[in-house]
């Protein structure tokens, strides 16, 4: 399904947050949003999930006014992972990933064998079958965040939004989530946006980039046609270099700085 922003509008009481942005997502590819903090990031990922309504322009899902969408319906196409997910005090892993199911089930039905197979193949594709019967409050934060990603996963959805889901993660966490996302990707080519704060893991893993200042796009396209010195000063402020990661060979930001010489 194709997701698409047009002259988007988007605030808080008197402020507009995101102003006349228009954005159409690529179907089936991983899209990385980039920006400062307070930049609207978070903001336009939640009027995708029509968690905000539109102050002027519109979003459409297939060409289909979002707001014309049922929510249990929205629901079944499009997946979001906020930023600071609230875990249900004492659920366990299981318990917190058929949650994802419920947008499926009809009035007064149980789950079906479906509905856990499901389940049980997005712990999979998660690497979590083993912690299925885990308090989700034991958990390390790197497995708590593939618990959140198995939920979505579980939404079986044509689209899925994540906010920042490496952050506050060590790097080695990071990889593996990003890893897994990209596989995800391929295997169910499920169109996925994300935020990401660091711009490097955003150049490797993400086919289109969009950078957002101040509520506005000012640039768009694939990583290695974007990612330059001068939109890292345009956007961050950052004076730094541009060379090619010798692994992934997509462009790598060295910023300046001070250094120990």
């Amino acid at each position: 399904m194709q997701i698409k922003a047009e002259q988007l509008y988007l605030g808080y009481d008197e402020e507009n947050i995101v102003k006349n942005l228009s954005m159409t997502p690529p179907i089936g590819k991983i899209s990385v949003i980039l920006g400062a903090n307070g930049c609207g990031k978070s903001t336009l990922l939640k009027s995708f999930a029509r968690l905000l309504d539109a102050r002027k322009g519109q979003i459409t899902l297939d060409e289909k006014s979002l707001s014309s969408y049922k929510t249990k319906t929205l629901s079944t196409h499009i997946g979001l992972l906020p930023q600071n997910p609230v875990v249900p005090e004492g659920i366990s892993v299981m318990d917190l990933v058929l949650r994802g199911r419920y947008p499926y089930q009809k009035m007064f039905s149980s789950l079906t064998k479906k509905d856990f197979d499901i389940v049980h193949q997005s712990l999979s594709m998660m690497n979590i079958e083993d912690l299925h019967d885990k308090n989700v409050d034991e958990l390390s934060g790197g497995q708590r965040q593939r618990v959140w990603i198995a939920l979505s996963l579980a939404q079986d959805t044509d689209i899925l939004l994540l906010d920042e889901p490496t952050t506050y993660l060590d790097i080695s966490y990071q990889i593996e989530i990003l890893d897994s996302l990209m596989t995800i990707n391929k295997k169910k080519n499920t169109t996925i946006v994300m935020v990401l704060h660091d711009i490097n893991l955003a150049a490797r893993y993400a086919d289109y980039i969009y950078a957002l200042k101040e509520g506005e796009l000012i640039k768009e396209g694939k990583p290695e046609e974007i990612i330059t010195s001068e939109l890292m000063k345009e956007v961050y402020g950052l004076d730094c270099k541009v060379i090619e990661d010798p692994i992934a060979h997509s462009p790598f930001v060295i910023p300046k700085g001070q250094y120990h010489q």
